[in-house]
């Protein structure tokens, strides 16, 4: 049952006093504070639950503690959590073999966040470019698609095509050329003999869920293996079952040349990132070239071999895929002018509104759940992968709820 609460409670001022005091002012939060999450369910202090539909931008597709990963960082807490990579553990050398296997790929590079992970890829892509294709020295290009988020150290920043993420920050690294997202014409003319790679995301997550005309991504790869060019996927928010298979290049049965992989890599328990490519391609790396220090540790090396565990074996892929239809059939049928489009794949999913999404997330708090926007007038909606049926209608009767309360107030 969904309880209609539109003033909510008030926030601890506590908290917030204390954050605002120390933090530095780069988020502006929703107005709850989580005191716990289990499975699909964040708790408030006023011990209000609410739906976690952004599911901490696809970190917890496992869900919320998911007991067989935490039971994992327990087992392996206890025994050790870090030595560095210049001495050999017992953990690692499985994780790699999992993740690779799981993903098809030869070798991996374990990292920590996303974006050391996409650095990762683009110091790999650029390596290959001179060592294999042999573009002169400082010359090789990086394409990259409109609409793009890739993180935000200031290499990625500076080939972001959102204004607020560049400005002030520059100057920003030379070497990539930003093509319009879906446009295999606009690909094929940009990319020329110093082109080393195509750096891609296969649904755009952050540029507001756009999900590329069909058969893109397959012209994609085949364009770049025709031309000599490294087909690179993002699929840190789109991997790992997110949108009905385990990355989202399957939807066009595409392997691509260097896989990029985080998130739900730790199932929400650790920073967890890899990058993935053929054995060919990681031989232009040698020892002392790349690397980190907390990048593959044991302790997130058992955590990440647990969390694939976790997608495999419970099928979250397959359940993305059918939960995702039963989410976008319940709300391809609110009936509201402020819908302009529901659209994704999978569990991957956005409703693009004529007004700022900021007001339905407000919204829908009064109704409990949270959510968050993609873009100024895109609200995502992304549950955890082992959502249930009870729970996908709790989400439809909150979201016709909301909608309704919008609708009223149009002039």
């Amino acid at each position: 049952m969904i309880v209609v609460d539109p003033a909510l409670q008030p926030l601890d001022s506590a908290f917030v006093e204390l954050e605002d005091i120390y933090s530095a002012p780069i988020f502006d939060p929703l107005d709850i504070i989580v005191e716990s999450a289990a499975g699909v369910w964040l708790t408030d202090t006023h011990g209000r639950r609410f739906l976690d539909c952004l599911s901490a931008y696809s970190a917890v597709n496992q869900g919320h503690r998911h007991p067989r990963i935490i039971d994992a960082l327990k087992s392996q807490a206890d025994r050790m959590t870090i030595c560095a990579r210049a001495i050999r553990n017992t953990v690692l050398p499985h994780f790699l073999e999992r993740v690779c296997t799981f993903a098809g790929q030869d070798q991996a590079i374990p990292m920590n966040s996303g974006s050391e992970a996409v650095e990762t890829a683009i110091k790999l892509a650029r390596r290959w470019g001179y060592t294999t294709k042999h573009i002169p020295d400082g010359r090789a290009q990086v394409i990259v698609c409109d609409g793009n988020f890739h993180g935000r150290t200031t290499t990625i920043v500076g080939f972001s095509p959102t204004p607020e993420y560049r400005a002030g920050f520059g100057p920003f690294a030379a070497g990539f050329r930003t093509v319009p997202f879906g446009d295999i014409a606009a690909l094929e003319s940009a990319i020329g003999p110093e082109t080393c790679a195509f750096l891609v995301e296969p649904i755009q997550g952050e540029g507001g869920i756009i999900v590329p005309p069909p058969g893109y991504i397959a012209a994609a790869r085949a364009l770049c293996a025709e031309r000599d060019v490294l087909f690179v996927a993002d699929e840190i928010q789109t991997g790992l079952g997110r949108t009905g298979y385990d990355i989202a290049c399957m939807h066009d049965g595409v392997k691509p040349d260097v896989l990029i992989l985080g998130k739900a890599l730790s199932g929400g328990c650790y920073p967890i990132s890899a990058v993935l490519a053929s054995r060919e391609i990681m031989s232009v790396l040698r020892p002392g070239e790349h690397g980190s220090t907390f990048g593959g540790n044991p302790l997130a090396a058992a955590i990440g071999i647990a969390a694939l565990d976790v997608v495999e074996q419970e099928h979250l892929a397959e359940r993305a895929r059918e939960s995702g239809e039963k989410i976008l059939a319940l709300l391809r049928v609110i009936d509201s002018p402020l819908i302009v489009e529901v659209r994704g794949r999978g569990m991957l999913i956005g409703i693009e509104l004529t007004i700022p999404a900021r007001r339905l997330v407000d919204a829908l708090l009064h109704y409990g759940v949270a959510a968050k926007d993609a873009h100024d007038t895109v609200i995502r909606i992304t549950p955890p992968l082992i959502i249930t049926a009870e729970e996908i209608a709790y989400l439809g009767s909150a979201m016709t709820r909301a909608f309704a309360e919008l609708d009223a107030g149009l002039p």
